[in-house]
């Protein structure tokens, strides 16, 4: 109750920053725009996108909630401009969301620090990133955990997020297309699994995925969802905390089906 209370202090402002992001402020890129592969990594970096990310950092994620020093460095070191289309890389660092294509987005970077945060990164851990996108939320996993394991459910995305990733030199991330209601259950159990589109249900399977002292954080609702916080106690049991009030694209796939 104490971590729920913490961040709905913020939940307004968080709240009115998303529903602030529509089709009509920002143009979805062309889809071939959207797959394009990463910018050559090896370019040198416009200091204006460097101060950009600096400032992002200090004013929306340090001068908020987001404490730990990890998921803050991490993110003070990830180019986000390298994951939105070229249209978009000035709006970057701004906390907001921004269209990928195919109807999908990368989330704004407070909900990312957030729910990294949530996680408790573990640099000996495991991760399960369900919603690759453009592959920003796996890259701050990558940063942070020793391996990574990432889902996206349209193809051509996951086809340009593993070559966007390749070419920025994560080697610990593995991403593949598919449905990532039921994980990744080959490399399970997890130490954290982020879930970035909002079904109606928890899925059972990402839960049973959770290794004892697991962490799942997972938008649950349709239209407004709720942020959950799902913990498996050494005793496999699990705790639920709800965190705030947030808007995600819909989970699709299996999702769409009642639960078992």
């Amino acid at each position: 109750m104490v971590l729920a209370a913490a961040v709905l202090a913020i939940g307004s402002v968080m709240l009115a920053l998303h529903l602030k992001t529509s089709r009509a402020q920002f143009p979805v890129p062309p889809e071939e725009e959207a797959v394009q592969q990463a910018q050559r990594p090896e370019l040198p970096e416009d200091p204006q996108l460097t101060e950009a990310r600096r400032r992002m950092v200090e004013r929306q994620l340090r001068r908020r909630d987001i404490t730990d020093k990890r998921v803050l460095e991490a993110m003070g070191r990830i180019a986000r401009h390298r994951f939105v289309s070229k249209g978009l890389q000035g709006e970057a660092y701004v906390d907001r969301p921004a269209p990928i294509g195919y109807g999908q987005t990368i989330s704004q970077p407070y909900i990312v620090a957030l729910m990294t945060q949530l996680v408790r990164p573990n640099a000996k851990g495991r991760a399960l990133d369900v919603g690759t996108g453009s592959g920003y939320q796996a890259a701050v996993l990558a940063e942070l955990f020793k391996e990574v394991y990432s889902i996206e459910i349209v193809k051509p995305l996951a086809e340009a997020a593993g070559k966007r990733l390749e070419a920025l030199g994560y080697k610990n991330v593995k991403v593949r297309h598919g449905d990532g209601y039921r994980g990744w259950p080959e490399h399970a159990p997890f130490d954290a699994i982020i879930v970035a589109a909002a079904p109606d249900h928890v899925p059972q399977p990402l839960i049973d995925q959770l290794a004892p002292g697991g962490r799942l954080v997972i938008p649950v609702g349709r239209s407004w969802q709720d942020l959950i916080l799902i913990e498996k106690l050494p005793n496999g049991n699990v705790r639920r905390v709800t965190v705030t009030a947030v808007m995600f694209v819909p989970m699709t796939g299996e999702a769409e089906k009642r639960p078992e």
